[in-house]
């Protein structure tokens, strides 16, 4: 095998790796989320658990955010939550970058 290939094989390696850190960070920040929102929607206990588990399989809906962005935007306003869509894409931001740190400090 030479340098070359040893050198890409390393970089498919950490670019495997990579994605599968960004799958997890994002579903955890999905959890987040999902608790963040529960909170803001006045529910606790079982129906939160229920509600944290739809927010987390809406993100199987479509590639890319929009659709966990949808659901908290829909359930929101069904009950009149006042939050901006800046509000919640930023707090989707903030979040994934808590649960980055969550997983790296797991690692």
């Amino acid at each position: 095998m030479t340098t070359f290939d040893k050198r890409e094989e390393g970089f498919e390696r950490k670019f495997a790796l990579d994605e599968e850190m960004k799958f997890r960070a994002t579903a955890r920040r999905n959890k987040l989320l999902g608790q963040w929102a529960a909170e803001k929607l006045g529910i606790s206990g079982a129906e939160a658990d229920a509600y944290v588990k739809a927010v987390v399989a809406s993100d199987f809906e479509e590639a890319g955010d929009d659709d966990v962005f949808r659901k908290i935007r829909k359930d929101f306003d069904a009950k009149k939550v006042e939050q901006s869509d800046h509000q919640i894409r930023r707090t989707m931001d903030e979040l994934f970058g808590k649960a980055l740190q969550q997983l790296q400090s797991d690692a």
